[in-house]
């Protein structure tokens, strides 16, 4: 099956494709993307992360519309909270960035994070590539929130922002040391309700990551301040990513990074159809609740269980 991607209808269209659980609709989107590689790789991934209440889609909106202005196409794959209990999801992102979901030079696409780790969609990659084979120049992933694994989503971009808050504490409002590690920038949002509580804001973070180790040797993550409410400082952030995006294609560290996603993507998803095959083989599927009901209970140690498991499976636990 084909999908125009040219209109935002058809890459609508594609995304839902590949979005799908169903074997046929996987089957006809790796064939499609197959297709559209060679149009892949040039955009500017960027993956946006932060604390509860830091205004991500506000942000979002206004710097997206900074972006359309100067003349680039921007997409946005804006991963929504999931219910644990009921599944659903909010989807509600569209609302939040009225302007850019309205914008002839833009693509909001909201997708519900399901049980994915880290709280981006499964299929995030596949719809990142589509958006680029779509011709848009910059790619934006909104994540749910720093959280249990939020940095997931360093793993399929070029540059990872983390939005902090202006009133900031000694414990960097719980943030954790692996979001820290990860980031190529730390910015302050809401810079515009609280001048010195953001200069306050500024001088803890620069000195969290002070003493962390940067992720790219090439690179040392600025801590710069901004508002999505009122536009400011978010040009200094566009040339900031800028700068980054070019001291590391000189270095080569940028196409190595993305070497390296992919590589790390193709294990994933290998361990990922190792797990499915698992749960559905006829032995497992058939015993599977009740060695989790002797596990929970304690009647069996959970290493015992998987290598039962495992030899039920085909596989040794000395393998």
């Amino acid at each position: 099956m084909e999908f125009d991607l040219s209109t935002r209808r058809g890459l609508a269209r594609a995304i839902t494709r590949v979005e799908s659980r169903r074997a046929d609709h996987q089957a006809e989107a790796r064939e499609f993307l197959t297709g559209v590689m060679d149009k892949t790789g040039k955009s500017q991934r960027i993956g946006i992360t932060g604390v509860p209440g830091v205004g991500k889609s506000t942000f979002i909106d206004a710097f997206g519309t900074m972006l359309t202005e100067m003349g680039y196409k921007v997409a946005v794959l804006a991963v929504d909270p999931t219910s644990q209990r009921s599944g659903g999801s909010i989807l509600g992102d569209k609302t939040r960035m009225a302007r850019l979901s309205v914008d002839e030079d833009a693509f909001v696409r909201p997708s519900p994070a399901g049980d994915t780790l880290g709280g981006v969609a499964r299929k995030t990659r596949e719809s990142l590539l589509l958006c680029e084979a779509a011709g848009y120049d910059v790619i934006l992933v909104e994540t749910v929130g720093v959280g249990q694994s939020e940095t997931v989503v360093a793993g399929m971009v070029d540059f990872f922002l983390v939005l902090m808050l202006p009133n900031a504490g000694d414990d960097l409002q719980g943030i954790k040391k692996g979001v820290l590690e990860v980031a190529d920038m730390i910015a302050v949002n809401k810079s515009d309700i609280d001048e010195s509580a953001t200069k306050r804001a500024k001088r803890h973070y620069e000195n969290a990551l002070h003493i962390l180790e940067p992720a790219d040797p090439d690179w040392s993550p600025p801590v710069m301040t901004c508002s999505g409410q009122t536009g400011m400082g978010l040009k200094d952030l566009w040339e900031a990513i800028e700068l980054h995006r070019s001291k590391t294609s000189q270095s080569g560290t940028r196409a190595k990074r993305r070497a390296d996603q992919q590589i790390e993507w193709m294990t994933e998803l290998i361990q990922d159809g190792l797990m499915s095959a698992f749960r559905h083989h006829p032995s497992i599927r058939d015993r599977l609740a009740d060695f989790r009901q002797r596990v929970g209970s304690g009647d069996i140690p959970a290493s015992k269980a998987a290598d039962e498991l495992l030899a039920l499976f085909g596989i040794s636990a000395d393998n």
